[in-house]
């Protein structure tokens, strides 16, 4: 519902500039609209979900100008299947559990306790995928006992860090610029190297698009322009 509305704003409206249209990964949200206010010739318009629900939402017929993803599997898809052009791989980020300040949780195994609530992603949204990939590669059953405590799976990483935040949770797998902009209310765990996915994010041009040259400009400002700095400002890493 929240992406089609976003997508309705950008064929109404009394502005003069072309309307350009974003449909981008929730963990983007504070760059992307620290960057966005003031893209040159064009209002943009930012719609923010998990990238499975925007990619299926693409599938079904919408058409935002810019489709960016946390992660290149989807992008890739989109592309293969002529709804999104070649993709941009333009940030990555870094899979942390995150937990209370106050909590004991200091590494994997501690999530396996009896009775410790656990929040993470949906299978199907880069953040879940990135989660099971770790758990994977636990030793034993470990990954297994540590999934049995998940008390939700959020359709994204919002949803994940609301949970933690209002304390339904005890410990959730997030990104670390997520930890991050939820300032004192959070702390990250960090992953062992040999558990650490990679996280990369891509993004691309929506086949149809009302805006097909602005759109490229502002995928290309993803790499190098201010929204580049807007990621880094926040935590993204380099590609």
């Amino acid at each position: 519902m929240a992406v089609a509305a976003a997508l309705a704003l950008a064929g109404c409206g009394g502005s003069d500039e072309a309307r350009l249209v974003v449909s981008a990964a929730s963990s983007m949200t504070e760059p992307l609209d620290e960057c966005s206010s003031d893209f040159e010739g064009a209002d943009v318009r930012l719609s923010f979900a998990g990238s499975d629900e925007l990619a299926a939402q693409i599938r079904k017929g919408l058409k935002p100008d810019v489709y960016a993803a946390a992660n290149t599997k989807l992008p890739d898809e989109l592309n293969r299947e002529g709804l999104l052009s070649e993709p941009v791989e333009f940030a990555t980020n870094e899979l942390v559990i995150a937990v209370p300040p106050d909590s004991d949780v200091r590494e994997p195994a501690d999530l396996a306790r009896p009775g410790l609530k656990l929040v993470i992603g949906s299978e199907s949204v880069p953040i879940g995928s990135y989660t099971r990939e770790v758990l994977s590669r636990l030793p034993g059953d470990e990954g297994e006992r540590i999934l049995a405590n998940a008390r939700s799976n959020e359709p994204d990483v919002q949803g994940i860090v609301a949970n933690l935040t209002q304390g339904a949770a005890d410990a959730g797998f997030v990104y670390v610029t997520d930890v991050t902009a939820a300032g004192d209310r959070l702390t990250a765990v960090k992953l062992s190297p040999e558990l650490e996915p990679d996280v990369m994010y891509a993004a691309g041009v929506v086949k149809g698009a009302k805006q097909p040259d602005k759109a490229r400009a502002f995928v290309d400002g993803l790499s190098d322009g201010r929204c580049a700095d807007a990621l880094a400002k926040a935590g993204f890493g380099a590609p």
